[in-house]
């Protein structure tokens, strides 16, 4: 969606909706283009488990992933998406966005 000129993307996240710029952090690609999935998680050597199915973005250009509940990015935790604040009220969902972005 469009909002304010901004390219934001929102994304129901097992019922906690999140709002996110629309910009990778690694090199500004349209991050909300790319797949929510899981991600492989910590396991044993030669296991591979998966998990947190549909709480992960991956950006299209080069596979970064982000934990939108976060937004940190999962290979470097310093770089992040750009949060906004969202209310659903009604049925309708609000999305702050700070003045001067």
């Amino acid at each position: 969606m469009e909002l304010d000129r901004l390219s934001i993307g929102v994304f129901n996240v097992r019922g906690t909706f999140v709002a996110v710029l629309n910009v990778c952090p690694h090199e500004l690609a349209p991050v909300c283009l790319g797949p929510v999935r899981g991600t492989t998680l910590a396991s044993l050597p030669g296991e591979y488990c998966w998990g947190r199915e549909g709480e992960i973005l991956a950006c299209p250009w080069h596979g970064w992933e982000f934990d939108l509940l976060t937004g940190k990015a999962l290979v470097d935790p310093r770089k992040h998406l750009r949060r906004y604040q969202v209310r659903v009220r009604e049925d309708t969902v609000y999305i702050t966005i700070p003045q001067g972005q």
